[in-house]
């Protein structure tokens, strides 16, 4: 049976935070979340600093970390060919992660370009990875639902993810992007999913309540997910998202789910989490 995967999700905690946090602060703060043993961390993007202030300092951040003593892979946003252009030329960045959504308003609000024009920009960017021995990986963004008027069906998500295969993308994050995920298509889209490709990944990156994080994670777990991203004290969240309560899974939640289900990746430092997690206090203070 294939092991968990735990991905820490910084940059999804950092980009809409105020005030601004200066490139040392988050050097530290990385540093201190590569020795816990994450399989991934999620640690910058690279599109236009106007849209997003807080990570404009991506380039330096990278360039800074001592990634010599951790295993963790390095993943950045990109949402353009150009974005992609400036990643790959990191050596220490493995993944870069392309936000494709099935919702042509939010494609077009969150990336500023449809859905079509983003399919044709992927195709690029997956080319552009292959030369360069990266890989893309795909936040399929409103995965469990659409509150918008465009249409939601689950048997869409497998039409999409059909198509992400047949291009030659292995990982797949399905988001619940504005926390509104159904237990039984969470239940049902990773159980069908995990079965009909057996050969791709398939993650589970939630936005939820506190109260219903638990329900969630043990529904995608018990449907065969092995991929789970968080933040640590779940912060970060969708700016489109309407309940301020809404935010990541607890990286600490996580940790203790799978614990408890003597799940826990071997990899995983308890004690660095715990110095991560307190530096994390201050951080965000």
């Amino acid at each position: 049976m294939k092991t968990v995967k735990l991905i820490e999700c910084p940059r999804d905690a950092l980009q809409s935070f105020q005030p601004l946090i200066s490139t040392n602060k988050k050097i530290k703060y990385y540093q201190a979340l590569l020795k816990v043993g994450f399989d991934t961390l999620d640690c910058g993007s690279f599109t236009s600093p106007n849209m997003i202030p807080q990570m404009t300092d991506t380039a330096d951040v990278i360039t800074n970390l001592d990634c010599s003593n951790s295993n963790t892979k390095l993943l950045t946003i990109v949402a353009n060919l150009r974005g992609a252009q400036t990643a790959v030329k990191f050596k220490k960045i493995k993944y870069l992660g392309y936000p494709l959504s099935i919702s042509e308003y939010f494609q077009v609000r969150n990336t500023g370009r449809t859905i079509k024009e983003s399919v044709t920009n992927l195709k690029e960017i997956i080319k552009l990875t292959c030369e360069n021995e990266k890989e893309v990986i795909i936040y399929l963004s409103m995965g469990f639902g659409n509150p918008y008027r465009d249409p939601w069906s689950s048997s869409m998500i497998l039409e999409w993810v059909d198509m992400l295969a047949s291009m030659g993308i292995k990982i797949i994050s399905l988001s619940d992007t504005l926390g509104t995920a159904k237990i039984q298509d969470i239940t049902y889209l990773f159980d069908t999913l995990i079965t009909k490709h057996p050969g791709l990944e398939f993650g589970a990156h939630f936005y939820t309540h506190p109260k219903n994080w638990y329900d969630k994670v043990n529904a995608a777990f018990n449907a065969g997910c092995k991929r789970f991203e968080g933040t640590i004290k779940g912060m970060g969240s969708c700016p489109m998202a309407q309940n301020k309560l809404t935010g990541n899974v607890p990286t600490e939640k996580l940790i203790s789910y799978f614990t408890s289900l003597k799940k826990l990746p071997k990899s995983t430092d308890v004690l660095a989490f715990e110095s991560a997690y307190n530096y994390s206090q201050k951080l965000f203070n």
